[in-house]
């Protein structure tokens, strides 16, 4: 049997609620389905996440999930995700507005998804350093988004992180 592939690549529970959540709000973004809508669909198609952590692990497209490791994701920053990023989407776009060269319509879907989630972290979760945010946004953008994208979303973000110390530390 193959090895599952959260072990195999030694994705953490948190990396890989990012993952999911990416993905989930990259089709909020593009249908703009109700995020519990989509949530459920994740979590109630087991084929459907199997051949989903598959695709973000490498593996073959059949490869078999150890039932034990479907799961093996942090739901709680997954379920944060999901209902934090839409109900605070304006203030996200807002913020990231105002650290683009860009529009945000001109931004590409996956990335625009990867931002707000970094976006996010930053401005409303605390507990998470910023570098880690920024981190975890690259390494998501290198696994989902365009050649080179990771680029563009670690200047945006560090500008965004940079902005928001500052604020912070002025009052």
């Amino acid at each position: 049997m193959a090895k599952p592939p959260s072990d195999r690549v030694g994705v953490s529970p948190r990396t890989q609620a990012r993952r999911y959540a990416a993905l989930a709000l990259y089709q909020w973004h593009l249908t703009r389905e109700d995020p519990a809508t989509i949530r459920a669909h994740m979590l109630n198609d087991p084929e459907w996440l199997d051949a989903l952590t598959n695709s973000l692990s490498g593996a073959e497209e059949d490869a078999v999930v150890d039932p034990k490791n479907r799961f093996k994701f942090n739901l709680e920053l997954f379920d944060g995700l999901m209902k934090g990023v839409p109900a605070e989407v304006a203030a996200l776009d807002a913020a990231l507005n105002g650290v683009l060269d860009r529009p945000l319509t001109q931004v590409d879907p996956v990335e625009l998804a990867i931002l707000r989630i970094g976006a996010y972290e930053i401005l409303f979760s605390p507990a998470i350093p910023a570098g880690v945010a920024i981190n975890e946004a690259v390494e998501l953008t290198k696994l989902l988004g365009a050649h080179e994208g990771h680029r563009y979303v670690n200047g945006v973000l560090d500008k965004l992180a940079r902005r928001a110390a500052a604020r912070s530390a002025g009052g």
